[in-house]
């Protein structure tokens, strides 16, 4: 990234230089447990995964009491519960916040939590902050980043979002937060990138702080369950290694939904279901885990329109600055207001790795790009797409669910690994018109159980997520 722009303007680029091979469904696309969950058949090969190298991508994140005891608390105090957390027990202050989306202004009253210093194990070009957390109505939180550089310099502490899991008449409306850089670095939507990586600068180390909001006098508070970021230093690269296929020959039995039956419906919403890759998505893996809206929760949709929990989804994950439901933290925090479910975003290194987590019941969704030459099977191109990896074929293909499908019955795919490997891992690409832009990088949501099953415990710590 070598711009503060928002990735929706840079999104919106891309897909004007690509209209001549993008699918209508494609057009406005984001760049963007414990309970049973359905399997198929058993892996074919549980042989043990070989050494791996050392990772260009760290995911760091504070969740135990012992975490939380080792920050800088200001007015927060231990949240008790099933998850370990902080809350907001001793105001600190108050401050004035005028809604730039509604034109309201109102006092609230806060108390911070400042992370330690976290020590980049390779230094980073980029980093995405993810959290979970508990917003009662008329409470928020904003999620900021400070680093320090490799010339010894410091960032402005970057905002990477100001949330709420509502959007109430007592709620702000949550937030991404354009137009922050400081020469060196800046924000693009949900993502701190150095401007010029080819200049040899990178970020050496962050710290995390989140402010808990409430009304002043409020009984409610915030809670926050987890707190963490992603670094990488990924290289440029048109074209990854191919990885070998080993655990394969499983599908999870995830639901499927399609974005496009929703198009036109909700438009204040990122313009109606076509652009409701990353929330459709979502919903799949929150309702794979046994979680759903309540009727309730639903009773705000039109109930002439089938699978209301996408609106649900899309409405509720939506950011009012990126006027879009592609956030990728919001996403993840989205899929954490679902009881005992947590939930970040990382990269992964290969296919492999998608593997392990598949073997483990973990499904994992991916954001990719690419031109409709380059996905057998999608018909479409894309310059930002979510979908999920739901399984591998016996001979290691992908299978994925991709809400870009006409109706809920065809969102199962087929892909060719090494076509998939290579949209989905890859830093950079040529649009329709020969440009060179960006990759994702292999960014993934990972969401699963407050308590995973042993087995799942161990991948995500073989693959550095706790």
């Amino acid at each position: 990234m070598t711009s503060s722009a928002p990735r929706r303007t840079v999104l919106a680029a891309a897909l004007a230089a690509a209209a001549g091979v993008a699918a209508p469904s494609a057009q406005a696309a984001d760049a963007s447990r414990s309970t049973a969950a359905g399997t198929a058949t058993p892996a074919r090969t549980p042989d043990a995964p070989a050494r791996r190298p050392k990772s260009l991508v760290d995911y760091h994140a504070w969740t135990t009491t012992a975490d939380w005891a080792r920050g800088r608390g200001r007015g927060t105090a231990p949240a008790s519960g099933a998850r370990p957390g902080i809350r907001l027990a001793h105001p600190t202050g108050t401050f004035d916040y005028r809604d730039p989306h509604t034109g309201r202004s109102a006092t609230w009253e806060y108390a911070t939590w400042t992370s330690p210093v976290h020590r980049l194990p390779v230094p980073a070009t980029e980093v995405v902050a993810s959290w979970n957390a508990h917003t009662p109505p008329g409470t928020w939180i904003a999620v900021e980043l400070r680093g320090t550089y490799t010339d010894g310099g410091r960032t402005p502490w970057y905002v990477m979002g100001r949330w709420t899991a509502g959007d109430g008449d007592a709620d702000i409306r949550r937030t991404s937060v354009d137009g922050q850089k400081d020469g060196k670095s800046s924000i693009s939507t949900d993502t701190f990138a150095i401007d010029t990586p080819a200049s040899g600068l990178r970020l050496t180390s962050y710290e995390l702080r989140v402010t808990l909001c409430r009304r002043p006098g409020g009984g409610v508070t915030p809670t926050v369950w987890r707190l963490g970021a992603m670094g990488s230093d990924l290289p440029d690269r048109f074209e990854v290694p191919a990885s070998t296929p080993r655990l394969v020959g499983r599908e999870l039995t995830v639901p499927r939904y399609s974005q496009e039956i929703h198009k036109g419906q909700y438009p204040e919403y990122d313009n109606g279901g076509e652009a409701w890759c990353s929330p459709t998505s979502s919903q799949m893996i929150v309702e794979y885990w046994g979680r759903k809206p309540t009727r309730q929760q639903l009773s705000w949709v039109n109930p002439d329109y089938a699978d209301p929990q996408v609106c649900h989804a899309a409405r509720y994950t939506f950011d009012y600055q990126y006027d879009g439901c592609g956030n990728w933290p919001f996403n993840a925090a989205y899929a954490a207001t679902y009881r005992d479910l947590q939930s970040l975003v990382t990269r992964l290194s290969s296919l492999t790795d998608a593997e392990r987590l598949i073997h483990a019941g973990i499904p994992v969704i991916t954001s990719q790009s690419f031109l409709k030459t380059e996905l057998d099977g999608a018909g479409y191109g894309t310059a930002g797409h979510l979908m999920t990896i739901v399984g591998f074929t016996k001979d290691g293909d992908v299978i994925a669910n991709d809400p870009a499908s006409p109706e809920d019955a065809a969102v199962r795919h087929v892909y060719r690994r090494r076509q998939f490997e290579n949209v989905w891992l890859r830093t950079k690409r040529r649009n329709a018109e020969g440009k060179v832009v960006g990759g994702t990088g292999g960014v993934c949501y990972l969401y699963f159980p407050a308590k995973p099953a042993p087995t799942q415990h161990r991948v995500l710590r073989e693959l550095g997520i706790r």
